[in-house]
Order: structure tokens, then sequence, then C-alpha cells
């Protein structure tokens, strides 16, 4: 079997993909071995690709959300260290040639490297393909990961979220305030109070953002709770 089959097989892809040799050729091999590519113009036409299939996405399984939330969801979805997660799901690392030097540093266990490697990939699954197959691709990678879209828009934003709900339930904005610091001078432990309606949660961090940012989700969540029923 050759080189380009065999990888296909291995990523279980509806055909064979020619340029998946392409993808998995870092620079740094190529450079070695005085190869005229690599895989970083595949890199950049998978990053445009998953754009799409990731908006396309959003916008069908969160009608109810925002241009700003959609916009906020794709971000998280596209970071370095989701597309990451992913090829190592898929285990691409592990076909990735990268040159001796590379391999010394980290290789293709370093985080950027291996979200490069995802967009090369669907670059060339893209263009050997076609859009089909590279949604087949990536859509079951995208379900697993996005979960409840609410949660993960709580997480990346939970004092925004927090204003946006005591805006529309109690028609203001919630207060922080700072009850105390702990711990040692080079470690320290906040403590904060967030407060809207009546309704008060506690929350801890290693800075007052972080903490104000645990209290404001714990709110979030029971306001949430309340006003569905």
């Amino acid at each position: 079997m050759n080189e380009v089959a065999e990888l296909s097989k291995k990523l279980r892809l509806p055909g064979e993909a020619p340029h998946l040799a392409e993808a998995f050729t870092h620079r740094s091999y190529a450079v070695e071995h005085d190869l005229a590519y690599d895989n970083q113009r595949l890199e950049f036409l998978g990053d445009a690709v998953l754009e799409i299939i990731q908006t396309e996405y959003l916008f069908r399984r969160c009608p109810e959300a925002t241009e700003g939330q959609l916009t906020k969801l794709r971000s998280a979805l596209a970071c370095e260290g989701a597309l990451a997660e992913w090829a190592r799901r898929l285990e691409l690392g592990t076909l990735l040639k990268v040159g001796r030097g590379e391999e010394d540093n980290g290789g293709a266990a370093r985080r950027s490297t291996l979200a490069d490697l995802f967009e090369a990939v669907l670059g060339a699954v893209y263009l050997d393909l076609g859009m089909a197959a590279a949604r087949e691709f990536v859509l079951p990678l995208l379900e697993s990961t996005l979960g409840d879209p609410d949660d993960l828009l709580l997480e990346l934003n939970p004092k925004g979220r927090l204003q946006e709900l005591t805006q529309r339930i109690f028609g203001g904005t919630p207060q922080y305030l700072v009850l105390g610091v702990s711990g040692p001078q080079h470690q320290p432990v906040f403590k904060v109070e967030a407060r809207a309606g009546g309704w008060v949660t506690v929350g801890d961090g290693t800075s007052r953002k972080h903490a104000e940012s645990r209290a404001a989700a714990q709110l979030y969540r029971y306001l949430s709770e309340f006003s569905s029923k």
C-alpha cells in the first residue's frame, strides 16, 4: 500500500487524498531533505475551510445566539488548544514527518505544531475530496467539543453573561465586593462576592479577576435556574 493510501485509510477518509503526503511534511523535514513542499500552504487553506465549516455549524446549531456570541463560540472552537486536542485524538502527530532538530525540541508533541498539522490535513481533505468530506472530517469533532453552547459561553465570559442576565431579570448590573485576601504575598487568594437582586455568591481565585469570574459563573447558574421556573 502506498503512503497516501495508508494515510487516507488511517484517517478513515472516503477516498485517497494525494495532498496528505504534503500535509504531514513539516517545514523542518522539507529543509533537511531538500523537498520543494511542506504543509504551510495547506495549513493556510485548512484554516479558511475550518472557519466556513464552524460558522455554518454554529449558525445552525445555535439559532438563538447573537452574532457576538457566535463569534466567541467560533473563536473558542478554533483556538490552538482545541485544534491540538483534535490532532491528538486522531493521532496525527504520530504520522508527521519532522526534521531531527525539530524532533529534539518536542517535534509533533508541541501544541502549535499539532494545531497547524490539523489545519493542513483539513486543507488536504478539502482539496482532494471536497467540502462534503471536509465537513464529515470536522463535524464529529465539533459536536463532541461544543456540548452545551451556553456552558461554553459562560466559561468564556462569566461576568458578561451574568450582566446580560441581571439586566433582563432585574434591570440592573451585578455588584462585586472583595471580601478579603489570604495566603502568602507571592501567592494570594482573593475572595470576592457577587450580588444581584438579593442573590449572593462567593468565589475565590489567585487574582481579583479570577475570583470575580468564579463568583459570577456561580450566580449566573443560580439565576438561570431561578428564572426558568
